[in-house]
């Protein structure tokens, strides 16, 4: 049984390495800048960054790896990838050819979902739904501390649906929606993500500001920052609705960037039960425990011990 387990985090702008030990401790962290647009560069900064932390913890160890997208499994090329140049390439047979070993792979929200279902906000909770809004907004469901992967390999994508339950001045105003960039409009990812609730302010006569920038205007008593925020959670607060009215998680743990948001775990709930078709609403909404070490810790639990090559 192996002492320790690698994580790697193969991000859009930075890829981050971290050894877990036998009982789940994070012990080492690396990073480095991704080769943006560069295939072969992704692989060698991948297989650098493994090297290295195995010359410094002395041993051999299983690897796992979060990305943006997913792995085909029929094909073993990756689809759906926010990484556009890892598109339809065979990316773990390349890792393993160039690690020398086995490598299990899933998507970034997966792994994110299983670290918060091993032993964080989810731990002890049957079916966790963790939930990224960031520059995407993604989705990965963990239940009874297992990823569930889906048919087509898209569980959990739950930003690429319509934003559900409409207002009028929605309808009125902004429909069928803001363009995504997956080719429709009106996703819930082109209203949730960072690069949404920023253009929603400027839609709506605020001027050009990041989500920082408006929380701390909303903090200071900036009414139109405020309406932003409350239009965000009303809104957040429908696109969970319908994951609770289909999956019923015990627990939605939020991660990325706008997870930093304190007025989202008060603000959704008070929203969302006339959406939920429930009597009450028993599902909680947390923040995560791991924060950004979520990613990492997340790929390494890939291979629990047993099971590690």
């Amino acid at each position: 049984m192996t002492a320790f387990r690698i994580g790697i985090d193969l991000g859009g702008t930075k890829i981050e390495a971290a050894a877990l030990d036998r009982g789940g401790a994070l012990r080492l962290r690396r990073r480095t800048a991704t080769p943006a647009g560069d295939y072969a560069g992704t692989i060698a900064a991948v297989a650098g960054l493994v090297a290295g932390i195995e010359q410094e913890i002395g041993a051999r160890t299983s690897v796992g790896i979060g990305i943006p997208g997913t792995i085909v499994a029929a094909t073993g090329l990756v689809k759906n990838a926010n990484s556009t140049w890892l598109i339809g390439r065979p990316l773990a047979d390349d890792v393993e050819a160039a690690l020398g070993r086995p490598v299990r792979f899933a998507n970034d929200a997966n792994c994110f979902a299983l670290s918060e279902a091993i032993d964080g906000a989810g731990a002890g909770h049957g079916t966790v739904f963790g939930v990224i809004l960031g520059t995407g907004v993604g989705g990965g469901i963990a239940i009874g501390g297992r990823i569930l992967v889906g048919a087509n390999a898209i569980a959990g994508e739950w930003g690429h649906n319509p934003l559900p339950a409409p207002r009028l001045d929605e309808l009125a105003d902004e429909w069928p929606g803001p363009p995504c960039y997956c080719g429709r409009s009106g996703c819930i990812e082109s209203f949730l993500s960072g690069p949404g609730l920023a253009a929603d302010h400027r839609r709506h006569g605020g001027g050009t500001m990041d989500a920082a920038e408006i929380a701390a205007g909303a903090a200071g008593g900036d009414a139109a920052c405020r309406a932003t925020l409350d239009r965000y959670a009303e809104r957040l607060a429908r696109a969970l609705a319908g994951v609770i009215n289909i999956l019923d998680p015990d627990v939605i743990v939020l991660g990325g960037g706008l997870s930093s948001l304190a007025c989202l775990y008060d603000d959704v709930p008070r929203h969302w039960g006339r959406h939920v078709f429930s009597d009450r609403v028993a599902t909680r909404l947390l923040p995560p425990v791991h924060g950004d070490s979520s990613g990492v810790r997340g790929a390494a639990w890939l291979w629990p011990p047993e099971a590690a090559p």
